[in-house]
């Protein structure tokens, strides 16, 4: 018996130790720090606090250059999603679905017609433009057609060269990738020796033919051999115009070359040198 009862009072004490009092079962639990949260991914379209104010809306958003192509790591280039909103766009220097594009380091303002790009003007993957969609609507006066015994041996149509910023260049057929990583591109449909002869290059990137083409002066002389010969041409102009500007591929009665780049971080725009043929 005596057993038993020191058995019970022992039982009796171990349980008295295991029950704890009701304020000791209270738990308090902290909210993690603010920087365990994730940011809000809401997003005002003007954010007001800032100096200046930044549009983040779609009137500034960009349609991303192709994968791989030439601008494709530059930040902020592409084609604007809606170019009728970009802000001052009517003001001049942006290309607007409604009245004129101002050319502010001179040139001629090219009137869009109420669309955007302007009617009848298509573009290639570099963002060069095409002749009426790539039919050719020249006039044959001064116009010397691309045939297969216009190439050389290494696939180029003839060499380029201008040696106040030296350049010496191949010149292939077409504005697209596969002919501007060689060297310069023709632009087809366009005359490769008599008449207007349009070429395109490009000034950054895997290649920089034409990255000094915009600082050329008046009489700077650039020459070009071809199968037919040699001609030099001095220069006579270098504007700023509009990417839907196709006016300087149009055919000439006067032998001339018309050289087009981009413009670095302004994709509506291209810089356009124009020379005249020099007298013998």
């Amino acid at each position: 018996m005596k057993k038993k009862l020191c058995a019970l009072l022992s039982a009796v004490m171990v349980f008295s130790l295991c029950v704890a009092p009701a304020h000791a079962l209270e738990l308090s639990i902290g909210a993690p720090d603010d920087y365990l949260f994730g940011r809000p991914t809401s997003d005002d379209t003007i954010y007001e606090w800032e100096t200046p104010n930044v549009d983040r809306s779609k009137n500034t958003a960009l349609i991303p250059p192709g994968f791989g192509t030439p601008t494709s790591y530059l930040p902020g280039s592409g084609e604007y999603l809606t170019p009728n909103l970009v802000p001052g766009a009517l003001s001049g220097g942006l290309v607007n679905q409604v009245g004129s594009v101002s050319n502010p380091d001179g040139g001629t303002s090219v009137d869009t017609s109420g669309s955007y790009p302007a009617p009848g003007t298509s573009v290639d993957s570099n963002g060069f433009p095409t002749v009426n969609g790539g039919t050719s609507s020249v006039q044959t006066t001064a116009f010397t057609e691309v045939t297969s015994g216009m190439y050389y041996s290494n696939g180029s149509l003839g060499t380029l060269k201008i040696p106040s910023i030296g350049l010496t260049v191949g010149v292939y057929e077409g504005t697209g990738s596969a002919p501007l990583l060689k060297g310069a591109g023709h632009f087809e449909n366009t005359s490769i020796w008599a008449g207007n002869i349009c070429v395109a290059g490009h000034n950054r990137g895997v290649r920089n033919d034409f990255g000094k083409i915009h600082t050329l002066k008046s009489g700077d002389i650039i020459t070009f051999t071809t199968v037919l010969g040699t001609r030099s041409y001095a220069v006579t102009s270098v504007t700023k115009v509009s990417v839907n500007d196709v006016s300087g591929l149009s055919a000439s009665s006067d032998n001339q070359i018309t050289l087009y780049t981009c413009v670095e971080d302004q994709p509506a725009y291209r810089w356009c040198v124009r020379a005249l043929e020099q007298a013998a």
